[in-house]
C-alpha cells in the first residue's frame, strides 16, 4: 500500500530544504523494478515505483537518461493534486499524469532544473498516479491524452535495478 499523498507532501517538503542546500553529491536512486505498463499498440514499459516518503521526494533526481522502455511510477491514495518539479533531475522528461487508469495530462518534455527556485507542473485536477519517462517518449509510444493505462506488478523474482 502507498503511503498517503498528505504523507509524501510533507516529506518532500521537509527534504527540499536539505536537498535545496546540499553541496554534497549524492548518488542518485535506483530502484526495483516492481510494474510495468503495456501499451495495447506497444511494447511494456518497466517501471521503477518509489514505497517511502524519501523514495517519492528523490525520485530521478541525478539519474542519467533513462533507457527507452524504463520510467518511474508514483501513486497516489487517495487521488489529489500533484505538483511535480525538476530539481536535480539533469535530463528532461515526459511527466504523465494519471486518473481511473487514463492519461489525464501530459507535460512533455520538461527541462531539467539544477538550481533553485524550479518550476512545478501538474493538472490543477485529482490524479492517482504519475509517470516520468524520457522526454518524448510518450509521442514516440503514441501516449496521448486519454491513452489507458493498466500498469500490472512485476513478479520479485523478475525484478531488475539498471
Amino acid at each position: 500500500m502507498p503511503p498517503s499523498a498528505k504523507k509524501i507532501i510533507r516529506a518532500a517538503l521537509a527534504l527540499a530544504p536539505i536537498l535545496a542546500g546540499a553541496s554534497w553529491a549524492a548518488p542518485p536512486q535506483y530502484l526495483p523494478v516492481e510494474a510495468q505498463w503495456c501499451l495495447a499498440k506497444g511494447p511494456c514499459i518497466q517501471l521503477e515505483v518509489p514505497n517511502t516518503p524519501q523514495q517519492y521526494a528523490w525520485g530521478l533526481q541525478l539519474r542519467p537518461p533513462l533507457s527507452p522502455l524504463r520510467g518511474m511510477w508514483f501513486r497516489f491514495e487517495p487521488a489529489g493534486v500533484q505538483r511535480f518539479w525538476m530539481h536535480r533531475t539533469p535530463e528532461p522528461l515526459d511527466i504523465l499524469f494519471v486518473r481511473n487508469g487514463q492519461v489525464l495530462a501530459i507535460e512533455a518534455k520538461v527541462p531539467p532544473c539544477m538550481h533553485l527556485p524550479c518550476r512545478s507542473y501538474g493538472p490543477d485536477l485529482p490524479v492517482d498516479g504519475v509517470i516520468e519517462l524520457a522526454a518524448g517518449r510518450s509521442q514516440q509510444l503514441g501516449i496521448g491524452i486519454g491513452s489507458p493505462v493498466t500498469i500490472r506488478p512485476v513478479p520479485p523474482a523478475t525484478r531488475t535495478r539498471d
